[in-house]
């Protein structure tokens, strides 16, 4: 099957994959014992190392918590930070506000 996904996401993830693996090897952790703390299988961290997209979000999740690097986690969609959906937000608001009578 033809991989549908966008050049630029692919290359994200595979810098991510990247990225955990050198976090992986700074805590001189190996990947069994990462694997097991993320109740992964250690083939489907190779994979996660190798920014395969085919591999679940949830286990992506579950690495980055067991190498520690869970704490920004929830930042990723963040609607405070959401700048599109706050200006999106901004156009549909009415132009005009009725005052309510008391």
């Amino acid at each position: 099957m033809k991989n549908k996904l966008p050049i630029k996401l692919r290359s994200s993830l595979k810098g991510l994959g990247k990225s955990l693996k050198n976090a992986r090897i700074r805590r001189r952790l190996k990947m069994v014992t990462v694997a097991d703390r993320a109740g992964v299988s250690r083939e489907t961290l190779a994979k996660i190392q190798r920014g395969d997209p085919g591999v679940s979000m949830g286990n992506y999740a579950a690495v980055i918590f067991a190498l520690g690097l869970g704490t920004d986690w929830m930042n990723l969609a963040d609607i405070t930070e959401d700048k599109v959906g706050q200006a999106l937000d901004e156009e549909r608001l009415p132009s005009r506000v009725h005052e309510i009578s008391s």
